[in-house]
């Protein structure tokens, strides 16, 4: 099972990880969930990855999960379906706190989970083909353990009315929600990607990571002394590091900033 994920990391530090079951839309089991979690903490740990790209091989990005899968869930007791349902959830859980920025790559059919994945991910584009659904009330399902990302993409009320319609959308749509950030063409969508991350990799690394991580922080929470403290404390030790010397510098002495130091 270990092709169902494709792994690719190019020079410039960005790590694509491509689902591979294009015979199925890259609808996910249990192998799969597992192989995508596992390639994501691989990247995690590795101080060379930049940048995480997810896409889909073949005609879909991804439309949740597969229908031999789904009907094998009906069959397990309560314990393993809370089991198999922490599995997607470590999943979804795992992309959202990647450190480092993530980006959707979506053309196709992004349906449930696949919906999940892309609300994880901190850029998302898409192709005006692109489509979207959160089917699962069709089944007597809701999409529980993707909802809280879900919900964080497009807002609550947004979010309602697509867990209970079910309704299929397109890119446009999604960009109006905020479920994704840019359309492209399907000709240019990965010239698109490719220039968006030549724009992030020229920011500073440590600095960007702090910030994915601050605004994730600052959401949840009242805006009282205890968090106004902290944002204080944070750009306090920003401004003292190695990092924060160096972009100060450069802007100064108006040149490129080295951060390798």
């Amino acid at each position: 099972m270990s092709n169902t994920v494709i792994e690719k990391l190019l020079p410039n530090g960005v790590m694509h990880l491509s689902l591979n079951r294009p015979e199925i839309h890259n609808a996910f089991d249990d192998h799969q969930i597992d192989r995508l979690t596992s390639a994501l903490e691989v990247a995690e740990n590795n101080e060379h990855v930049k940048v995480v790209v997810l896409s889909g091989e073949g005609k879909s990005f991804s439309a949740g999960g597969d229908l031999s899968y789904m009907r094998h869930m009906g069959s397990n007791s309560y314990n393993e379906n809370l089991i198999d349902a922490a599995r997607l959830a470590k999943l979804m859980k795992t992309l959202s706190s990647l450190s480092t920025p993530t980006i959707a790559r979506v053309h196709g059919a992004a349906f449930g989970g696949g919906v999940g994945l892309v609300s994880c991910c901190d850029f998302a584009f898409a192709t005006p083909a692109a489509t979207f659904c959160l089917s699962e009330v069709k089944l007597g399902m809701i999409p529980a353990t993707i909802a809280p990302y879900i919900v964080r993409a497009v807002g609550e009320k947004a979010a309602c009315r697509l867990f209970m319609s079910a309704e299929v959308f397109g890119s446009n749509r999604a960009w109006q929600l905020g479920l994704i950030s840019h359309l492209s063409e399907q000709d240019s969508l990965d010239l698109d990607i490719q220039m968006f991350i030549k724009s992030l990799l020229i920011n500073a690394p440590s600095a960007v990571e702090r910030a994915k991580k601050i605004a994730s922080e600052v959401s949840q929470g009242p805006i009282d002394d205890a968090m106004i403290e902290k944002t204080v404390v944070l750009i306090a030790d920003l401004r003292a590091s190695e990092e924060g010397k160096e972009g100060l510098s450069a802007f100064l002495e108006k040149r490129k900033p080295k951060w390798t130091l």
